[in-house]
Formats: C-alpha cells, structure tokens, sequence
C-alpha cells in the first residue's frame, strides 16, 4: 500500500516548480517520436552546412508541403500557404490565420548561419611548395578547435557575365577534403606558452589544398599555376574570379547520434540550426492558425545580423507591411499588436565546466525547450529582455500543449555572455522572448544537443503557432 504523503510532501507539490527530465514526464512513445523527428533534422544537418544550402534546401522543403512565393497583388485566405525569399539567404514562411492581420502577426524567428570560415578576396598562395588558401573566420570561433580537423569547401563563384558556380566538396566519400594544419608537439614549446585565445592566430588559419607543381614548365609558383588548372578544368573560374565569390570553409562531419543510448546528436551547425529546423516544421504542421503566423530564417545572425540578409535589415518589417496594406491598416498597428518566438539556443550545463553557469538558472539537456528571459552581456547589455505579461502567456501556451520547458540564462553574470535576434525584432515593437535547446560545445566544429530538446522545440514552437488565446 503506497504510503500517505506529508502535508510537507503535498504542499511541495503544489507550490514547487517541477524541472524534470524528459523520461520523467512522458512515456516511451514519446521518446520515440523525438528520435524520429531527429532524423528528419540529421538529414537537414548534412544537406545544408551553409545559409545558401539551407535557403535551397528550405525552399525545396516547403514548397513541396505546398508553399508557393508570395505574391503582394494576390488576396489571400485563410490556411493559404506562402514564403518570401531574400537574395537565396534568408527566407520568410506565411500560413494566414483565422483572424484578420490587423490582429497582429506571430512569428518565431531562428537564424541559418553559423560560425565557420571564410576566404579572403584574395585568397589562393604558394609558400614553399605548398599551396593554402587564406580564411577569415566568421562568427565567434575558438581558434585552436579548427585545426587538424577535415574541412569542406561550399559555396558560389559569380563570373563577371552574372554565371552563378556552386562549389560543394569534400561531403561525399572519395571527394578530396582539407585541413589547417599544427604545431607537433614536439616542437611546440613557444606555441604552447600563448594563451589559450591565442593558441591559434586568426592568420594562421591557412587551409592547405595542394602540393604537386605544374610539371610542363620551369619557374615560381607552379604548385598556385597547377591547382588554378584544376579549378579551372573543374569550375571553369580563373584567379580575378575569387574577387566575386563567397567560399566558406566548414566541418566535414556527418552529423552522428552520441552515447551507447542514441539519445544526443553530435554535428556541426546545431547554432542555429537546431531551432531553425523545428521552427519550419511547426509551421508546416499548423493547418489555419489563429493569427497569420511566420517562420523567419535569416542570416548574419553570428556577425551581429547586419546586412540586408540579417534581421537588422527591413526585410521582415517590409513584409509584414506588404501583408498589412493588404488587411488595410498601417504597418505599425499590426507590429504592436504581434509577438515572437526568438528561436534560438542556450548553453547547456556542462558538469566538465560548471564554474561557468549559476546552477539554479542553468539549462539542462533533456528538460526540454529553454526559455531565456533575456541575453546580453554582463548588465543585460544588448538585451530586450521579455516583459512579464508575454512570459505568463508563453508559458501558458506551452503548458495548454504539455511541452517540455525549462527556463535559464547564458552563464553567470560576469562570465560574458551573447545576444540574438531578439532585439532587432522587439525594436519594430514587438513582443519576444528567446526560446531554443540547450547545446554543449556551442560554437565548436562539433556540437551536442539532446534529441528530446529538439523534439520539444517544435512542440513548443508548433504550441505557439496554435495557442488560441
């Protein structure tokens, strides 16, 4: 016979918050419905590394869930199904609602970049018979974790008469791959008196592509002259045409389950990734919302969102305009009447590195979605930090669905911090919050995040889109 609970016991029930681990609250039906929404997202993970990959790999996506481009002369109705494309970077999902746009808009906003590196305008050289290319890193990278680790190139060469090249190597088996190569250990006694920050120089990160000269001739630099051969006889690109090419350097990995029990996965682009594909698929599981809802995928959020691909651009204020002088009322009345879903990740508790966050206002993998009130740094800088009255309602949708949810901050006070696109949205007066999984290794070559917390991403973000209230 189960023994009667204490008064202590009952009352702790009641009043406690319960942050319980996934298999704590759901039975395993439930987890095996996470793991095959995983897979979905490990194909996405490998099929697009890059924000123009992930742009063509969307689009492709939702339109054979039946998007079509939208089109501001067309009257739209209810459950119509449309997506706005920005310079193959950045893309915009439109399900109208139920309600009039007047109403206001949701959104859940979530970002397609990720750290990684960059050529250089001039980038190919030859230094002691060796051939490399020079990068500049994008984002914020450690250095020292992107050596002596297997690197694809991806990306387009844009010729002169306007012919777009794309360039996707090292992904496949049998496809050659490159690397930045290290100090050995045995001759690193310099090297290693640099702090860890400077372990790696951002100048060293030089990608080694070739070694055999051009054999037919005598002179200098036959080994740049034979690999321009190649690229030339593979992509039909000369030297001047690097000058307009945007080539990024990123991991090779596959995207892989981690631990004996399946229940992580380790790959490289989780940031943002991770809440990217989930807030898609939210979207695309909501029939008619209640209020027209918008999943935006952007770019240049890991460089401060600047540019006219990133969401500190208007083109997301533009479009929402275009649907408010369709409803007949100005932009401005819509955006003040809508709210949004920042969907973007948090680091999640490492027991390896706990000095680093505040225990009791950590994330932890496998309790689900993390709400972060507010980012920023120190003093809350660079943040819009959530009003109340829109986290009750959050909260409130979340919980009508039974979503898994956890709420924590980026580290202790003083140990940095970081921002996302939340704040670039609240300044078009628009409620936000920022909502993702938490990820170990952020920012690393190879991340790691739960499969549970991916799978309570959509939940929640699906909540949202369909909260009636």
């Amino acid at each position: 016979m189960d023994k009667e609970k204490s008064k202590a016991e009952q009352l702790k029930e009641q009043l406690f918050r319960k942050n319980e681990h996934f298999t704590a609250r759901f039975d395993a039906d439930e987890t095996a419905k996470a793991d095959a929404f995983c897979e979905g997202y490990k194909a996405f993970l490998n099929g697009a590394k890059t924000e123009r990959e992930c742009f063509g790999w969307i689009v492709k996506h939702i339109e054979e869930a039946g998007f079509v481009p939208f089109d501001p002369e067309k009257t739209y109705a209810p459950g119509d199904k449309v997506y706005f494309g920005n310079r193959g970077k950045s893309v915009i999902l439109c399900v109208f609602g139920k309600e009039s746009v007047a109403n206001g808009v949701r959104i859940v906003a979530s970002h397609i970049d990720s750290p990684r590196l960059d050529l250089k305008p001039t980038p190919l050289y030859e230094s002691d018979e060796l051939g490399y290319f020079k990068t500049h890193y994008y984002g914020g990278i450690r250095k020292y974790q992107w050596v002596a680790i297997p690197l694809s190139l991806h990306g387009v060469f844009v010729k002169k008469n306007g012919e777009k090249v794309c360039v996707r190597l090292g992904e496949e088996p049998g496809e050659p791959q490159f690397v930045v190569t290290d100090l050995l250990p045995h001759l690193a006694a310099e090297q290693s008196k640099r702090t860890l920050a400077d372990g790696i120089k951002g100048e060293e990160l030089n990608i080694l592509i070739g070694s055999r000269p051009f054999k037919d001739d005598e002179g200098s630099e036959l080994v740049k002259l034979n690999l321009l051969r190649l690229l030339n006889e593979k992509y039909g690109i000369t030297e001047d045409d690097f000058i307009s090419a945007e080539l990024e350097l990123v991991p090779a990995f596959q995207a892989r389950d981690i631990g004996f029990d399946r229940s992580m996965i380790g790959a490289y682009g989780h940031d943002d990734r991770v809440c990217a594909y989930p807030a898609m698929e939210a979207l695309l599981a909501v029939d008619v919302p209640v209020k027209t809802s918008l999943t935006v995928l952007t770019d240049k959020e890991e460089i401060g969102s600047d540019g006219n691909t990133g969401l500190n651009s208007a083109y997301l204020h533009d479009f929402i305009a275009e649907l408010a002088m369709q409803a007949g009322v100005p932009v401005h009345r819509v955006l003040g009447k809508s709210s949004c879903l920042s969907a973007d990740v948090n680091a999640g508790f490492d027991p390896t590195f706990p000095q680093v966050h505040d225990k009791l206002n950590a994330a932890f993998l496998n309790h689900g979605a993390v709400i972060t009130k507010y980012t920023g740094a120190r003093g809350k800088s660079g943040s819009s930090d959530a009003h109340a009255e829109f986290l009750g309602w959050v909260r409130a949708a979340l919980d009508s669905e039974n979503v898994c949810w956890q709420i924590g901050e980026l580290g202790k006070v003083d140990e940095g911090g970081g921002g996302t696109v939340a704040m670039y949205v609240a300044n078009m007066n628009v409620d936000v919050v920022d909502l993702g999984v938490p990820v170990l290794s952020m920012h690393a070559p190879f991340e790691v995040v739960a499969k549970s917390d991916v799978y309570s991403t959509f939940r929640a973000c699906k909540a949202y889109f369909s909260y009636e209230k």
